[in-house]
């Protein structure tokens, strides 16, 4: 079932990719969009409740800007805000992050788990970034806010990483470019590795799911099918859109 979550102004709210930590908008108005959204997702069967804590997600942030380095980021605060709710609500005891650069999108997911704005005890959380100069980089980052090693980056092709993890996936975000012109059609290629994988309630979270429609119509075709997944949402609280699908 395909449905669609759309603030009144996400087209207009737009960030500069290289200052991540810019307050765009009042935290009010953050909260409330982004409140918007996980009702809806709770309305669809997508998550059980709305409920978390936002002073962890504050000093998740507050540990994010002060330890990462972060290049150039399209995660923009909104969305930071959402990928942490629907961890911290969801709380996946295995997630796999699939192209996640410096790592400030793995820990976006991750965070609930790890580092000051852990809420909950994981058994793997997994980071995927094909560049191991960026792999490199995204662990440095990770350790920083996270000397435990719960969460940990691996230098590999997600489609392997996928097709190889053992154990149930109960959650997957999808960020990933492909090699030989794939782009994010790479997307599709990465839930398949490990569709068998996914246990009942598992979340799918599909990052570009707007600006890049074009290069994600096999991938939405997918997940927006019945017989794959029982929901699927677009939500679209900023220019780049997030898919969230559950088995």
């Amino acid at each position: 079932m395909a449905l669609t979550y759309q603030s009144d102004d996400s087209q207009d709210y737009r960030m500069d990719y290289r200052c991540p930590h810019q307050e765009l908008e009042p935290p009010a108005r953050e909260i409330a969009v982004v409140e918007g959204a996980l009702q809806a997702l709770a309305q669809a069967g997508a998550l059980p409740h709305t409920r978390y804590q936002h002073d962890k997600l504050l000093a998740y942030r507050r540990a994010v800007e002060e330890h990462f380095e972060i290049p150039w980021t399209a995660i923009t605060p909104r969305m930071q805000r959402l990928l942490y709710a629907i961890n911290a609500i969801a709380q996946p005891a295995n997630l796999i992050a699939a192209g996640i650069f410096c790592g400030n999108t793995f820990i976006a997911n991750a965070g609930a788990a790890v580092g000051p704005g852990a809420c909950y005890q994981a058994r793997h959380l997994v980071g995927v970034e094909v560049k191991p100069e960026e792999a490199e980089r995204a662990e440095r980052n990770l350790r920083r806010i996270d000397p435990t090693g719960m969460a940990r980056v691996v230098a590999a092709d997600a489609v392997t990483v996928a097709a190889e993890f053992a154990e149930p996936v109960h959650l997957l975000y999808l960020d990933a470019d492909g090699d030989r012109g794939r782009g994010k059609g790479i997307y599709l290629e990465i839930l398949e590795a490990c569709y068998a994988r996914l246990p009942a309630d598992a979340l799918v979270l599909a990052h570009n799911s707007v600006n890049c429609a074009g290069r994600l119509q096999d991938y939405l075709q997918f997940v927006r099918d019945s017989a794959h997944f029982r929901a699927s949402m677009n939500v679209i609280i900023d220019p780049e859109g997030l898919e969230v699908s559950v088995r």
